[in-house]
């Protein structure tokens, strides 16, 4: 199988007075504002790792959500977190690492069978697959 979708990005003036707009195939955004603002400032917006840790969290998600099914299991509720850090490294910026945060309600599951599906959920998410840096794992089970 291939799946193939898109995002896109237009950008008008310099880095600091520019402003940009991005997009996607399903319309979930539909040239939504981005800039320095929003990406160094705290202003309204989106910025590219956010929308990278989104994608993360989503991914490493439906990733565990398969791997349970295999395994039996169906979650009656899974949350994840992607904190991605950007550092300034040499006269560049680098994505420098991706925390995952996980909390999952999995009825029936031990944690020795949770632990693994975590950790094949991690190393074969298509998305940490992408990133040349460090990714982290804090997962909990909640009762």
């Amino acid at each position: 199988m291939k799946v193939k979708t898109f995002g896109s990005a237009t950008w008008s003036g310099g880095i600091k007075d520019g402003k940009g707009a991005i997009s996607t195939k399903s319309g979930a955004l539909t040239d939504y504002p981005y800039g320095l603002g929003s990406r160094y400032e705290g202003k309204p917006g989106s910025n590219p790792e956010e929308l990278l840790g989104a994608a993360h969290a989503a991914c490493f998600t439906m990733n565990l959500s398969r791997l349970l099914t295999e395994a039996g299991f169906k979650a009656d509720k899974m949350d994840t977190n992607a904190a991605v850090t950007l550092e300034i490294e040499g006269d560049s910026f680098t994505i420098t690492s991706v925390h995952l945060t996980f909390k999952g309600e999995i009825p029936g599951i031990d944690r020795q069978t949770f632990d693994g599906l975590i950790a094949r959920a991690k190393s074969g998410c298509p998305v940490s697959k992408l990133f040349n840096c460090t990714i982290t794992l804090d997962a909990s089970l909640v009762s």
